[in-house]
Parts: structure tokens; sequence; C-alpha cells
């Protein structure tokens, strides 16, 4: 509530600009001098291709509010749209001059990466022999003109649109570059004999042999090129017939995705005025699509994949994966589990761990069912591999693949078949509501009684992304949560089941209300001068209500303490609503993404890992679930990295009214990484040299 007791806008930051002030702190980390420099590109590369997505989702949201909205509303959505555009503006500034200032220290290491015009003449005979053999064969330049209809420019890729003069008369083109198959980067031999590491990107190697694409079609006097992208609203239609299954309605529409209607065209701002209006006229482009003029480079999400042709230290330097001895000291990791609860934490715990006890439970005489939700998965997934095997060893498998996972539907649809051939029971789930809990269910027989064993987690079984986000796997043998698992995943399988779920909060039924009343319990427990405080640690908080809930326990004396990594639409530290609510964001080498859930509770504290972020579409329309963490000792460990977390001042940003991504303030505390600091804790802990 606003501090007159009604809901006020000025509460709430917008959710678009606080997303953008995130992808800001990336951006902070490219130009960060203290970062190794080709970790320094690849943070071009992260905050290029967040941007892609953000115009794909969240711009494409608001322009649908603008088209299908009215008076008021519209105006307000309107100018949130300006307001998106202006950020989004300042950081392409700031992008363009941190590109910059990079290729500037990649020259002072030897490191180059230089267009068709830098090019030696034994340089220049290498692009063209390697135009000649790799490039043109892939080429498809496409004629344009008034009369032609135009030709669909994919999302994703980029183009050359060409203007070229042949005996007076102006001709266009569009060029796709085929980046995908050949990559970006291209390697050239040396300018000299020493150890500098020369790259051309492949768009320039098209632009050096640019006449040669066209060579005996046309008469070609002069002849320009200029990159161009567009981006395509990522939204997906479902139909309502009931005749279709679900896999071939995500099939359908994951064609008419890649048709999506445009939300931003970025163009180089060096193009002739006559190009450019000729592209925006055939591609029917309108002012609020989002024109974005930049430098002579898009789609620098590449950078991301750029190489390192130097010495180790140009990036940072690997963390190596940290022992859990409680699961190493026996081999049967279920033995260990019964044992006492284990908390992994990746990617400083391996997730190893998860693959061999999927693999135990495979060949495990004594396992007789296996329970699996699956969101997003490796390429070359051995979860899948280890669910396949499982089956075949005589196991009875259900897994519940979902198909909504954003822009990994297609990826999913293939494993849904092929696990279906395999012979795993697939289940897509419940109509309207996305699968985004993390968990897994064995059932085992031991002396002739049934046991439940489980895992809750904050992130996916992926093998590939454990070794870059941070997340939670709690694996545990206690019965009573264990039946609470058990009753989320027979919900998903019949909806029409209704449960009461006795220590999980499970949306889209009690996760909210439960959070609220834990936040409600703090509240009054600081108004009766007991002991009170709430530590959040989340991706995204945006739900006004939960933000409500906060601003009031705030005002009644709670300590609020907020790490939140991306969008947060709450703003703390405002006298009379939140001056008691601090917050900070962490970015990083990995990506921060535990949902944490800590509450005082008059000196007996409790502590929930979560699936979910506290945002409408995870509380309300969504399965996620939240699960009690009762081990004093794993309790322990999550409040010493809550803490180290909290203590950062090298890589953490306040959030604030401000809005100025300030790094948070040292004092006189010790320098602490957080990331580095607590994998440094978690090996002495169990006594790692």
């Amino acid at each position: 509530m606003g501090v007159g007791g009604e809901k006020d806008s000025w509460c709430y930051t917008p959710k678009e600009l606080s997303w953008l002030l995130f992808n800001e702190r990336v951006l902070q980390e490219a130009a960060d001098h203290s970062v190794p420099i080709i970790q320094r590109v690849r943070y071009l590369g992260i905050f290029s291709s967040n941007l892609d997505e953000f115009f794909r989702v969240r711009v494409a949201d608001v322009k649908r509010l603008v088209d299908f909205s009215s008076g008021s509303k519209k105006e307000e959505h309107s100018e949130l749209l300006e307001k998106i555009m202006s950020k989004v503006h300042e950081l392409q500034e700031a992008y363009d001059k941190t590109y910059q200032t990079i290729l500037k220290e990649l020259r002072k290491r030897k490191i180059y990466l230089i267009n068709e015009m830098q090019l030696t003449d034994r340089q220049s005979d290498f692009v063209r022999a390697y135009f000649e053999s790799k490039v043109l064969p892939e080429l498809s330049p496409i004629m344009v003109s008034e009369k032609e209809k135009f030709p669909f420019l994919k999302e994703g890729s980029i183009y050359l649109a060409v203007k070229m003069v042949c005996k007076k008369q102006i001709s266009y083109a569009v060029i796709e570059i085929p980046s995908n198959r050949l990559g970006r980067f291209i390697p050239l031999p040396s300018r000299s004999k020493g150890r500098e590491r020369v790259f051309i990107t492949l768009d320039n190697i098209i632009r050096h042999c640019l006449k040669d694409v066209f060579m005996g079609a046309l008469p070609i006097d002069t002849i320009e090129a200029y990159t161009i992208k567009i981006t395509r609203d990522a939204e997906l239609e479902l139909g309502e017939g009931i005749s279709e299954s679900l896999m071939e309605k995500m099939s359908a529409s994951l064609k008419k995705r890649s048709k999506g209607a445009p939300v931003r065209f970025v163009y180089d701002e060096a193009i002739t005025e006559d190009l450019l209006a000729f592209l925006t006229k055939k591609m029917n482009l309108r002012k609020k699509d989002s024109f974005i003029p930049g430098g002579r480079y898009h789609n620098s999400k590449d950078f991301m994949g750029f190489p390192n042709p130097g010495a180790p230290y140009l990036e940072l330097k690997p963390l190596p994966p940290i022992p859990y001895p409680v699961l190493d000291k026996n081999q049967n990791i279920f033995e260990c589990v019964k044992k006492e609860d284990c908390l992994l934490y990746y990617p400083y715990n391996s997730f190893s761990y998860i693959i061999k006890w999927l693999r135990a439970a495979a060949i495990d005489p004594a396992v007789r069912e296996i329970k699996i939700n699956l969101y997003r998965v490796a390429s070359s997934s051995r979860v899948v591999d280890s669910l396949i095997s499982a089956v075949e060893n005589g196991k009875k498998v259900t897994v519940v693949v979902e198909l909504q996972a954003r822009f990994d539907e297609e990826a999913n649809i293939t494993w849904a078949e092929r696990m279906t051939e395999a012979g795993v029971h697939v289940i897509f789930g419940v109509p309207g509501l996305k699968i985004h809990s993390k968990m897994i269910l064995f059932k085992r027989v031991e002396d002739g009684i049934s046991r439940l064993y489980s895992h809750i987690g904050t992130g996916n079984f992926n093998e590939k992304t454990a070794g870059l986000y941070t997340d939670f796997s709690l694996l545990t043998c206690d019965q009573e949560i264990g039946r609470d698992v058990e009753k989320v995943f027979d919900f998903i399988q019949f909806a029409h089941r209704r449960h009461e779920f006795q220590h999980l909060l499970v949306s889209p039924f009690t996760n909210r209300s439960g959070l609220l009343d834990l936040i409600a319990i703090e509240k009054k427990n600081a108004i009766k001068g007991r002991a009170s405080g709430i530590f959040i640690k989340c991706n995204n908080l945006v739900d006004q209500e939960l933000i409500d809930a906060l601003y009031e326990a705030g005002r009644a004396g709670v300590k609020v303490k907020l790490i939140v990594r991306g969008m947060c639409s709450l703003i703390p530290g405002v006298k009379g609503m939140s001056e008691n609510i601090k917050a900070i964001s962490i970015v990083d080498r990995y990506l921060e993404h535990p949902r944490i859930f800590a509450f005082e509770n008059a000196g007996k504290p409790s502590y929930y890992i979560s699936s979910a972020d506290l945002m409408t579409r995870n509380l309300d329309h969504r399965v996620e679930v939240s699960c009690p963490v009762y081990s004093k000792k794993l309790q322990k460990k999550i409040q010493l990295i809550l803490d180290t977390q909290w203590s950062d001042c090298v890589k953490a940003r306040v959030i604030d009214e401000r809005q100025k991504n300030t790094i948070n303030p040292r004092g006189n505390r010790k320098k602490i990484r957080s990331q580095e600091h607590i994998h440094k804790l978690l090996r002495r802990e169990v006594k790692v040299d």
C-alpha cells in the first residue's frame, strides 16, 4: 500500500525499467577494468543477448498493451514505452563507448578485431580464399525492389542491406550472414612475426568481397552494405481446439512465433537515407517498432563465444567444484540421504551428484518408481539418458515435460518424443499452468516398506546451466515432505484433485497465502517487541501484494533485507514507506538464481528454498514449490551464504530510489567478493586445501 493506505504508482518501479537497470549492471561488469578482458567481451555478449530477449518478451508485451488499451491506460502504457526506449538508447550509447574501450584494451594485449579496410595484402588474400571456399557457397542474396514482395527477415539472424549502382541505376539486396554455420569471429594470419592474434567478423569478410557475391549477374559501379537486424514478438498463441494434442499446438505455434510482429529494428547508423526509407517502407515498420541506430556490428550476443587466444589470466579462473563429504563417504546415495538431509549448492558442488543419484536409481532393484519434472534440460542430457535407462531396467518412470518453457519449447518437444518412444510415461501438466517446480520423487522398497526420497530445488535439471547458475538442491528422506511432493505430482497428472499440503507451499494454491502469512507473523512480532526480520533472495520481486506486505512489515519495524538479481519493483529506503528495507543485486561470474525466504520468527528462524520468484505469474499461474529446510545444520549454511552475499562490496550494487546502481558501500568492513568468498568458506568447511 502507499503511505496513505492507497496503492500509488510511485510506490513501485515499473518492472520493465527495473529490468533495464539489471542489464545496466551487466554492462557495468563489461566496463569494469578489474574484470579480465576476455570476460569483459563476453559480458558485452550477455548484455546484448539479454536485450534481445527483453524486446522479444517485455517490450512486445507493452506494445500489445498500447495497441489494445484505450483512454488513460493507453496513455500510461505509451508513456512507459517512451521511458523504456529512452533508457534503451542511453544504454546503447554506454555500450558503444564500452565496446570501443574494450577494443583498445584488447589491442594493448595484441588481440585485434579488425575490419575489411584494415587488412594487409597477406590477410586480404587469406580472406578472399576463405570467402571463396567457405562463405560464398552459404550465401543466397535476394534482390529487392519497389515492385517485389520484401523477403521475410528471420528473428535472431543478421543481414547486410546492400545498395548498388549499376549503370546509374540503383538496386537493393539483402544477404543473410551465415554466422550460425560458420561462426562470427574468423582468425586471420598475424600482420607481423610477433605474438599478435587477429580476428575479423564474418560480416566484414562478406563486405570485403561484396562485388564477388553478384559477380556475373550485375555490372556494378559502386556497392555498399550496412548491417540490419529485426527482433520479433516471442509470444506464442495456443488455440482452444481440443482436437489437437498440446504437442501439435505447440509445434504449430512455434512456426508462427518465427514470423511474429517486429518489435525492434536495429541498423547501422551510417546507412544511407534512401536505403533506410526503402527498408522501413517495405517491412511496414512503424515509429513505435523501436528504430535503434547503432554501430557497424549487431548480434553482439555472439561475443558470448568470443575466443581467448591468449593467456589464461585474460578470462576468469575456474573455481574447482567442492566435494560433498556425506555423499562421497557411501556409494549408496539413498543410504546417505536416509541418514541426513543434504543441500547441494551449485556450481560450488557438482551437479554430478544428481546424475549419480538418477543412475543409481535406474539400476537399484529396490527402486520401483521415479517421478520428475523437466523444464529446461541440456542439449545432451544425462538426466534424460538416466531416466530411459531406468525404464529399460523395469522401473516405472513418469516425466512431466513443460512444453511452454520459453525458447526451449522445440527442444522439449523433441525430448518428450524420445522419452515416449523409450517407454517413459510423459505428461504435459495442467492446462493454463506452467510447471516450473524442480522435483524428483523416488519410491524405494526397504524391508518390505515403501519409502519416499525427494529432491526439491531452485534450478533446472540441466548439467550445463548448473555450472553457470547458483542454485540449491535439497535431498531428503522426510516422509511427510515426500508425501507432499507426491501430492504435487498427483495434481499435475489429475488437475481435478485437490490436496492439502502439510509442509510445502505450492502455487497456485498456498505459495502466495503462505508467504503473506509468514510476513504478517514478522510484522506482529515486531509490534510486540519480539525478534523479527525478513531476508529474501530471488530473481525478481514485482508482485504488488507481496511488495505491499513487505512495506507494511517494514513500517511496523521489521528489518527487511533483499537480494534481487533482476527486476525489483519495490523501492527501498523511502522515508515513511520503506526506510527499514534495504536491497542489493549481485552480478558476477555466476548468474544468481536461487530463491530463499528466511524469517526470524521470534528467535526460531524458518527457511524456505523455492522455485518461485515473487511475481504474479509464479504465485498464481504456475506450479511452483517452496520447501522448508528443517535441518539446523543446513539452515546455518543458508544463513552463512546470505550473510556473505549481504557483505559483498565488490559485485553488489545498491537498489534504491536513486537507481544509480552504485557499488554496495564497504565502510570499515573487509573487502568481500561474495561468490569467491563463499567458495573459500565451503572449501574450508570440508577441509579442502
